[in-house]
């Protein structure tokens, strides 16, 4: 649920205290959420609006009940990319819940990063498999791709507590997923509980997978069962038997950097070229990453942190590609070009699946290279002669 402060034009000069002041007791009062976290706009930040001091007003004058939160985090649009926003907003949940109670847990947190919920679904179905104990935050599961069942909640059931994010402080460690996603909160999860953390790339693909996979085993001291290695195994078998298709095919690809980082890795890992690799979010560490995950690719790579689509379609209209990855916006250059697009990553606005379908873990990197070979496959037959039209390619 969102609610407003509504700022007028008298605020955008006196600054906006009393209009959040009167938002927060309004939505506590009507909706009796637990939590309310507010998240700034350019106005407020260009004014200078102190939110923990508007926070700090509204509990001493009674607007925030007892046993309720208001957390915030800073998200002027001029400042990173909606990932930036994400990552400052999670790493709020730390800042304003977690707790120290003196000693440590067995039990690991895991911050899945800007993902979907059924990809959270599956990071906790890992650890379960694991038999890790956890905390997952933000999560997203059973909230955002909830049932239909014919009753409204205001508030879906599913997601993490807030007595699990207080108890986050006092975890074991920390695996963060995403380096820019979940970073910021995992390094002030350590410095503010002590919580040592790993940060990892996202579980996409084997290699990616398997550091995961590792990682918790390591801090748990568990052992991995045999379920999972038969379903690394189930995706090994897929690559082998279809590298054919994969080997020297030309890729570009368009995203968060999070997705990407691990996207090229796993694509890489199969011998296909990624090529061109453009994301909105600025970051000179991400053009560095990716170029150190193509240098043993055959063939120049273009890469661009703060890039946008236009300059993706310039790429490709000198450099023709075999595949396109990424969202709905994709699209148009695929129809333009006459290239094959496989949807990743966010938003996805034209097709349904995305919400219930992971792409993290060894089953998602299966659903990934199904999705790979029908584009190509598809194209395959579509331009076969007819005397190469094949039953069995």
């Amino acid at each position: 649920m969102a609610a407003t402060s509504s700022f007028t034009e008298g605020a955008s000069v006196f600054g906006g205290q009393a209009n959040l002041l009167q938002a927060i007791n309004n939505i506590f009062s009507v909706y009796e959420p637990e939590v309310i976290a507010v998240h700034t706009t350019c106005l407020s930040e260009t004014i200078g609006d102190d939110i923990p001091q508007i926070i700090a007003k509204a509990r001493d004058e009674g607007k925030i009940p007892p046993g309720r939160h208001v957390i915030h985090a800073n998200t002027p649009s001029y400042v990173g990319s909606h990932v930036t926003g994400f990552a400052n907003m999670v790493k709020g949940m730390v800042d304003y819940l977690a707790k120290a109670n003196g000693h440590k847990e067995s039990r690991v947190n895991i911050i899945p990063g800007y993902v979907e919920p059924c990809d959270m679904e599956e990071i906790k179905r890992l650890a379960g498999e694991l038999g890790v104990p956890h905390i997952m935050f933000p999560d997203t599961s059973n909230v955002l791709n909830g049932p239909q069942t014919g009753r409204y909640h205001m508030f879906p059931p599913g997601g993490v507590t807030v007595e699990e994010l207080v108890l986050s402080g006092s975890s074991v460690g920390t695996v963060a997923l995403g380096r820019l996603a979940s970073g910021p909160a995992a390094r002030a999860l350590d410095t503010k509980c002590k919580v040592p953390c790993e940060i990892l790339d996202l579980p996409i693909g084997l290699k990616s997978t398997d550091i995961f996979i590792d990682t918790l085993r390591q801090i748990a001291g568990v052992t991995v069962p045999d379920s999972l290695n038969i379903e690394r195994g189930r995706l090994l078998d897929v690559i082998t038997d279809m590298h054919q298709y994969f080997f020297g095919r030309k890729v570009a690809l368009a995203g968060d950097p999070d997705q990407l980082i691990s996207l090229t890795q796993f694509l890489v890992d199969i011998d296909m070229w990624p090529i061109h690799i453009v994301t909105g979010t600025p970051g000179k560490k991400f053009e560095t990453k990716i170029k150190e995950i193509t240098k043993e690719v055959p063939h120049p790579v273009n890469v661009r942190a703060a890039g946008d689509m236009f300059l993706l379609h310039q790429w490709v209209r000198n450099d023709p590609v075999d595949l396109l990855m990424g969202n709905t916006y994709l699209k148009y250059i695929a129809r333009d070009e006459d290239i094959p697009l496989v949807r990743f990553g966010f938003p996805i606005l034209d097709r349904i699946g995305h919400s219930y379908f992971p792409t993290v873990g060894y089953r998602g990197g299966l659903r990934l290279l199904e999705k790979i070979l029908d584009a190509l496959l598809d194209r395959k037959d579509r331009d076969a002669p007819e005397e190469s039209f094949e039953l069995v390619m």
